[in-house]
């Protein structure tokens, strides 16, 4: 008895001194494959990685090994069930691990790219993406497991009939989950909204801040959150102010008298864009858009990077122009008349 203890020590010291070499030896390697200036590739990859191949590694040694342990053959079954079973999740904490990895690396080519469309859809998709990977890595790992004691396989083998059933029963159960999961997926793949998108939804102006499974989270002007289920968007319109560009038309709009000067509030409106730093130089004009009997509409337009500026954009070109009418025609605002005495 104390010689095969003395052999399993043996065997487990051994395992861990190769895992510990193979690491030193790979470090080594990364580290003479590393780009300058770069804080990806090989090394990430290692230092990622480092703990599930360790794990991996030792169980496949001890596996191995097994065989020249002088054991009982029930502890000997014990042990070499335990390996395999430490080996199977070691795996699956590695495949989660290179999934996340892949995910990331595309991520970051596609910011690297510096095209803000590319970027907000790549993770927007490789958020889900990962996402769905680590819970599949996860159930097949479980499986993977669970499969290896005969009981569980007997009473597998024995619920294969009620397969259907169950099923029913399960997508009944978790129709509403589903149909998020599902509309998840088309929502990343047919790019209907991607992180950092501007939305308008249920009245609501806001950013798409995250997208996991089942939700979709708008962050709102007023740094509230909305969380909106998937199959909102799917199923039920909403604006997406930056889903091909993020340029934007701004409006602004001023009711005035019917004496306003229209071409000198037209031509301080220029003066006033070609000034501001928040007018990208694609678009503008000021035109009267509608009349009433006691005022006339004048809507102002300007294009502006994004919905931020555009927004900021607005607000000083009211400021302005309603400070330029009071300074220089105070009879182009709007007056109430008002019925004189009987």
């Amino acid at each position: 008895m104390w010689w095969s203890l003395l052999r399993l020590a043996v065997v487990v010291g051994a395992a861990v001194l190769v895992a510990y070499g193979l690491d030193r030896t790979a470090q080594l390697l990364a580290r003479r494959l590393r780009v300058p200036g770069s804080t990806t590739g090989a090394p990430g990859l290692v230092r990622r990685c480092r703990r599930p191949v360790l794990a991996l590694t030792v169980c496949l040694l001890l596996a191995v090994a097994l065989p020249w342990i002088d054991a009982p053959p029930a502890a000997r079954a014990g042990l070499r069930h335990l390996a395999v079973v430490l080996a199977i999740g070691s795996g699956g904490w590695l495949c989660a691990r290179l999934a996340a990895l892949v995910v990331e690396f595309g991520t970051r080519l596609a910011v690297y790219r510096r095209d803000p469309e590319l970027a907000g859809r790549a993770r927007t998709q490789a958020g889900l993406l990962g996402r769905i990977c680590q819970a599949v890595v996860a159930v097949v790992t479980l499986g993977a497991v669970l499969m290896t004691f005969p009981a569980v396989r007997g009473v597998g083998t024995s619920l294969l009939a009620s397969a259907g059933l169950v099923g029913l029963v399960a997508g009944v159960a978790a129709q509403s989950t589903l149909a998020n999961v599902f509309a998840g997926v088309q929502m990343a793949f047919g790019d209907l909204a991607r992180i950092g998108d501007v939305v308008v939804v249920a009245g609501e102006w806001g950013k798409v801040e995250e997208i996991t499974l089942t939700a979709v989270v708008i962050a709102t002007w007023d740094q509230r959150r909305l969380v909106m289920p998937m199959s909102y968007f799917v199923g039920r319109p909403f604006e997406n102010w930056s889903r091909r560009s993020s340029h934007i038309t701004g409006t602004a709009t001023l009711h005035l008298d019917h004496r306003a000067p229209v071409g000198r509030l037209r031509e301080e409106f220029e003066d006033f864009l070609a000034k501001c730093e928040l007018w990208d130089g694609q678009g503008s004009a000021l035109q009267v858009v509608d009349t009433t009997p006691t005022t006339i509409v004048v809507r102002a337009l300007a294009t502006a990077a994004d919905a931020d500026d555009a927004f900021e954009l607005r607000c000083r070109l009211r400021e302005h122009l309603i400070g330029y009418l009071c300074e220089h025609h105070p009879q182009a605002l709007p007056r109430i008349a008002a019925a004189g005495p009987p």
